[in-house]
């Protein structure tokens, strides 16, 4: 039920969910860098950066705005590209993840584990945690669940995740339960190392399989954990069997702390996933489709690459308040990628972020109202419709 948050009494943060409209769920996240407005979508910093943004064109995306949470509140920061560059003792030294970018509001960050799941070639998975060579010179790494709490404590970040194994689709139910239970003990491993004011996150494993599913929930929601997040998802697996599983898992999930969808994804994935009870999303669909010169817009995605926007005078999306739709044209937005002009991804990332998080602001609103089913409805017909 919507009620007052309580403090973590490791962390200090407070979930407060105010409103239901059927599963999507309006609340509001309280870290020591400022509120989080939920559902939320986090833009991914990997290395302390949001690709083609500076800090103050992402601390400003929202400013037109008034309302609550229109503004980028948090970001997504990356354990394992910060700990290899710049390193996490330069980092420490320079005053965390905050100060090194000149960012005061929240910073959830990813504990690497994904990223080691993508080197499978060059990794070593045991008990103990994972070795495995960096992917920058071939230099030898370890990982391990007090290793990755460690980095992320130093990084000075807000929210940290549990370090986990992410195994891949395809795998055999066997080999899932293996490196879920896996995940649990290095779950349990996280938490004994945790140390104020950090928060931290369980991560929920098990594949597409509704009892592996089931089985993490109750472990993982069973820990002292200060929000959970569904981990494994979007690794391969098919639209439908990836929202077979949001939707069985995020209705099991502790009501009175945050649920996180990691890596997912479109905006459409997004607004059914707040239908199935999730509140913070992050992914770089935004930022990577921006540099390929694909736009999202309200009536779909745009190739603005495309020769039938030589001459369009036209702004890219007409029901779009951002700094790139106010000010420049179609026109000018292919000129510019076209002839490989840096300005243009700057354009285009400012675009696809603010489109993401306006997103999110209509659908926080559509809660408000109690009419989240109908702006789900007309949003994906609209948004359905081929723009290219």
């Amino acid at each position: 039920m919507p009620g007052a948050g309580v403090p973590s009494a490791e962390s200090g943060l407070t979930f407060q969910l105010s409103k239901n409209d059927g599963s999507a769920r309006l609340a509001e996240i309280h870290t020591s860098h400022g509120v989080i407005h939920t559902p939320v979508f986090m833009p991914v910093g990997t290395a302390a950066s949001v690709k083609s943004l500076t800090t103050e064109q992402l601390k400003n995306l929202g400013t037109r705005h008034a309302a609550p949470g229109t503004d980028c509140e948090i970001i997504l920061n990356n354990t394992y590209h910060l700990m290899l560059r710049p390193g996490i003792d330069h980092l420490e030294r320079l005053g965390g993840v905050h100060k090194f970018m000149s960012w005061d509001r929240a910073v959830l960050s990813d504990s690497g584990g994904y990223q080691v799941f993508s080197l499978a070639a060059i990794r070593k998975v045991r008990e103990e945690g994972v070795e495995f060579r960096s992917h920058l010179d071939g230099s030898l790494h370890f990982l391990s669940p007090e290793k990755s709490i460690e980095i992320q404590t130093r990084m000075g970040v807000d929210i940290a995740m549990a370090f986990d194994e992410c195994p891949g689709h395809g795998s055999s139910h066997a080999d899932i339960e293996r490196s879920m239970e896996l995940t649990h003990r290095w779950a349990k491993r996280s938490l004994a190392v945790r140390r104020s004011p950090l928060a931290v996150f369980g991560i929920v494993q098990g594949g597409v399989f509704p009892d592996l599913r089931k089985r993490s929930v109750e472990e993982i929601a069973a820990m002292d954990f200060d929000g959970i997040a569904l981990g494994g998802i979007a690794v391969g697996e098919s639209k439908e069997e990836m929202f077979d599983t949001i939707r069985l898992t995020a209705p099991l999930l502790p009501a009175d702390k945050p649920r996180y969808l990691m890596g997912v994804g479109t905006p459409e994935d997004l607004v059914n996933a707040v239908d199935a009870g999730i509140d913070m999303f992050d992914c770089v669909m935004p930022t990577r489709n921006a540099r390929n010169g694909s736009l999202f817009t309200s009536i779909g995605k745009v190739a603005i690459k495309n020769a039938r926007y030589v001459d369009d005078e036209g702004p890219l999306d007409p029901d779009c308040d951002c700094l790139t739709c106010r000010t420049v044209s179609r026109a000018y937005l292919r000129h510019l990628f076209v002839s490989g002009e840096i300005a243009g991804l700057v354009y285009n990332t400012i675009h696809n972020v603010w489109f993401y998080l306006d997103l999110m602001r209509k659908v926080r609103q559509s809660i408000a109202s109690n009419s989240f089913a109908a702006f789900r409805e007309a949003f994906l017909l609209q948004f359905a419709r081929e723009n290219d």
